[in-house]
């Protein structure tokens, strides 16, 4: 085996493990791309509101991925320091006393727990305490509202649950034998104290948890050594350095350069989120946003949507019927197709407003039982007015949450990233929603090149995360357009009042589509 030598060109290795992927990508310290691979895993969704993943899958895909991005670099003749990890938020899975799954893991995505979420909201006094002392508003998406569900539904598998296992601390005991969870993580949990730095003994106790079964809490820059296992399926040398990093959503900031208090990142990917850094961790008095950790004096104020490409992929699948053997004899690619179809159709869709919250929504609702809809529909409409209803709902719902972080200081910039950004047109239609410019930067791989980041912090090779506001650079700014961003501000009033409006409506279909699933 080649063994890796620590040099001033050594690379880093960002494992960014997303709800449906992971991808390792080694970059240099300025932020150079030195290889790279990646793998999928499926998103098991056994009953309705169901969506777990097999951990062990994952970390197999992840030793899969290393083991390749690796090989890569030794034919390269490149150096390698090092492992930093990014993980995706809000997975929860008991362990055993070996640190094995007992269950499928629980993904952000898993919203079998609205009804316990329901519960908890009618002491507002309880829900407001909680989200105060943790900046995570209360919600089936975090691991609380998971423990709970498990325990009054599965309390003999609760009884047997040793310790309280994420995906990060999962992979991280995987990888160096040692179980720890980063701030970042922990942070997302809804069981952390984000003030006092320690598990919330109010709330442990409130889920009928102990202290003792949870991970020891450490910064983003952690390091331990890869153990001997993990080393050899993955062609490296035991003793490598492993950085524990943090969460794909705060990490995000780093990969683009969003680094500075006041500077946003606005990501749309399967999901999408609004993050703005701040120093320290913030709240906000109507419990719209969350606030999680990206280093030891630096947080992440902001607000995620359940609802982004995934809309897309259901018009695609479901409303415009491309099939794989249509779009090859087209020699086209389906998104592509639709966006060149929507681009016939003026702002504002001819009226037409779609509400996209097929999975429920968290920021700024935080409302499991929300459910989509296409509002003013008329038979001038068409699909490609479908089409472009729906990049501008998802704009919207970006719209909500950026409401919520005005208030909290002065906007400097907005860089945008994910898969979002390989349309012209829904760019455009975000910034004319948002009205704000927005900038595409150079680097649009995100939460890996963060997580690179922290490993060249741990390693001593940068300062800080204020580094990258000089690695990466802008690549192009899209500017509101005027006349787009009057229709979309009447619009906009529109699609919020509906969610307003039609609460009691929405919960009872919510309930009979459970009821007859």
């Amino acid at each position: 085996m080649v063994s890796f030598q620590y040099r001033q060109e050594a690379v880093w290795i960002g494992i960014d493990v997303g709800t449906t992927g992971v991808r390792a990508i080694a970059y240099d310290i300025t932020g150079k791309k030195a290889a790279g691979a990646e793998a999928f895993y499926p998103l098991l969704t056994p009953h309705p509101d169901w969506a777990e993943e097999n951990p062990e899958q994952i970390f197999a895909a992840v030793k899969e991925v290393v083991g390749k991005a690796a090989a890569d670099l030794r034919y390269k003749s490149r150096q390698l320091a090092g492992l930093s990890l990014s993980t995706v938020m809000h997975s929860f899975a008991g362990l055993d006393e070996h640190y094995r799954p007992l269950m499928d893991m629980q993904t952000w995505a898993d919203s079998r727990s609205a009804g316990i979420v329901r519960e908890m909201k009618e002491d507002e006094g309880l829900c407001r305490r909680f989200y105060e002392k943790t900046g995570c508003p209360i919600h089936a998406s975090y691991p609380l509202a998971k423990i709970l569900w498990l325990k009054k539904n599965h309390p003999d598998m609760f009884s047997q649950m040793k310790y309280v296992g994420s995906l990060k601390d999962y992979l991280f005991y995987g990888l160096t034998g040692k179980w720890l969870i980063d701030k970042s993580a922990a942070s997302t949990s809804g069981l952390y104290n984000e003030k006092q730095g320690v598990w919330d003994e109010e709330i442990l106790s409130y889920a009928g948890l102990k202290k003792e079964q949870l991970p020891e809490v450490v910064s983003t820059t952690h390091l331990e050594k890869l153990q001997e296992s993990a080393a050899s399926e993955m062609g490296l040398p035991a003793g490598l350095s492993v950085v524990i990093g943090a969460t794909d959503g705060v990490l995000v900031n780093v990969g683009i350069g969003a680094v500075e208090p006041g500077q946003l990142s606005a990501t749309i990917g399967t999901s999408g989120a609004l993050r703005m850094l701040t120093r320290e961790p913030l709240t906000d008095g109507k419990m719209r946003t969350w606030c999680y950790n990206l280093t030891d004096d630096m947080w992440v104020a902001g607000g995620a949507i359940n609802n982004g490409g995934m809309i897309l992929r259901w018009v695609k699948d479901k409303v415009c019927h491309y099939t794989p053997h249509h779009l090859e004899n087209l020699d086209v690619d389906g998104y592509d197709l639709m966006t060149m179809k929507a681009a016939h159709v003026a702002a504002g869709s001819d009226g037409l407003v779609m509400l996209p919250c097929f999975t429920g929504e968290r920021a700024p609702y935080w409302n499991s039982e929300l459910r989509g809809m296409f509002f003013g529909l008329s038979l001038n409409h068409s699909r490609s007015h479908m089409i472009r209803a729906c990049l501008e709902g998802i704009s919207y719902s970006m719209n909500a949450v950026m409401l919520a972080l005005r208030d909290f200081g002065e906007i400097r910039d907005i860089r945008v990233s994910g898969s979002f950004t390989k349309s012209a047109l829904w760019l455009q239609i975000l910034a004319s929603v948002l009205n704000e410019e927005l900038i595409l930067p150079d680097n649009s791989e995100g939460a890996a090149f963060g997580a690179a980041v922290l490993g060249f912090i741990a390693s001593g090779e940068l300062s800080g995360i204020g580094a990258t506001r000089e690695l990466v650079k802008p690549k192009r700014i899209i500017t509101p357009d005027p006349e787009e961003a009057k229709v979309y501000k009447e619009l906009y009033q529109i699609f919020d009042s509906l969610y307003w409006k039609l609460q009691p409506e929405l919960s009872a279909i919510a309930a009979f589509q459970k009821a007859h699933a």
